[in-house]
């Protein structure tokens, strides 16, 4: 099978992971590209060299009659290059442009997080609804997502495929140490950017002075932060660090279902959240961690009692490396794709 994925952003992100992930894994036995526009096109460092890379800069995120027209272009001629059996698009403006342009019946549409339309660009939707029939499928990766789509008038062929991610390795070598002079280490792993509310992040660890709160993200200085605060700025494969930190935290003010949560899970650390989103179908309330309004009192108060009490920290670790294993590998993810793609074929 020959099977061509498309993504607006060559930055690191939870879409580029899933990706990362799927192509990853389908590379050993079809035979795979990769185009990926705008962005420091590190999502290549995190793919197989079986598999084909194509950076398109002009693939972006922002309208631009230039850039678009010269992307439809682009695809249009590589689709026919290619032949592919399947066109699998990530995120919504790789969405628009691949199903304005290229042959409907090949395409899967994986929706990363439908607030980022619904909620940040409505203005979109009704594009959105107009083109829903212009693929063979369109992918939630959530419950949530999915009733959202429903609710918005897009139901033609709307499937639910949960986010995987890769088995941890035994103890990888990280190339920086976390802070080892506190007595624990919050991790967070995001952008820094508006909706990911480094506000919330920063006042917890103004709150919880003996906690090192460490954020990997694509920003390495934030001015006025607590001593106590480390912004590392973009490291690739990120997650490795969970095997040093204590506690996952992740603020937001809207979410699909965030890839480095579930990685967080699978090394089985406890999770603090904002309850947005997918995010309560993986972190289970008083099973492996809280999701929480965004208010920074009550995720210090959390993120405390979690850290203080040994028994409760071993019964939120365990179910979160259980609950990982039962639904969120990559191996379940890529199968249930597989059986789509098996559909169209």
């Amino acid at each position: 099978m020959k099977i061509l994925h498309i993504i607006t952003k060559s930055e690191l992100g939870g879409a580029q992971s899933v990706l990362a992930n799927i192509v990853n894994a389908l590379c050993t036995e079809h035979k795979v590209a990769v185009i990926a526009g705008e962005g420091d096109g590190k999502i290549f460092d995190n793919i197989d060299n079986n598999v084909q890379k194509i950076y398109y800069p002009h693939m972006q995120r922002a309208i631009s009659a230039y850039h678009d027209v010269r992307t439809l272009f682009f695809l249009w001629k590589f689709n026919r290059m290619f032949k592919p059996d399947i066109i699998h698009l990530h995120s919504s403006k790789a969405g628009l442009l691949g199903r304005l342009i290229l042959p409907k019946k090949k395409i899967v549409y994986t929706v990363h997080g439908f607030d980022s339309i619904r909620i940040a660009y409505r203005k979109l939707l009704p594009i959105e609804r107009l083109i829903q029939k212009q693929c063979a499928a369109i992918v939630g990766v959530s419950q949530y997502d999915m009733n959202n789509l429903h609710s918005e008038g897009i139901s033609a062929n709307t499937h639910l495929v949960y986010n995987g991610v890769e088995l941890p390795k035994a103890k990888t070598q990280t190339s920086f140490s976390l802070p080892t002079t506190y007595s624990k280490v919050v991790l967070c792993i995001a952008r820094v950017a508006k909706p990911k509310r480094h506000d919330i992040f920063i006042e917890c660890a103004k709150q919880l002075p003996t906690y090192a709160f460490v954020w990997i993200g694509n920003l390495d200085e934030i001015p006025n932060t607590p001593p106590n605060v480390f912004f590392m700025g973009n490291i690739p494969h990120a997650a490795t660090y969970c095997q040093q930190a204590d506690l996952f935290m992740l603020p937001s003010d809207y979410e699909g279902l965030p890839i480095v949560i579930l990685e967080a899970m699978s090394y089985g650390k406890p999770i603090v959240a904002s309850k947005v989103g997918g995010v309560p179908e993986i972190v289970v309330d008083s099973k492996n961690g809280y999701t929480l309004p965004n208010n920074a009192n009550m995720f210090a108060e959390k993120i405390d009692y979690i850290l203080q009490h040994d028994d409760i920290y071993r019964q939120f670790s365990d179910f979160s490396r259980s609950l990982y294993n039962r639904h969120f590998t990559v191996n379940k993810m890529v199968d249930s794709y597989m059986k789509i793609y098996k559909t169209i074929v």
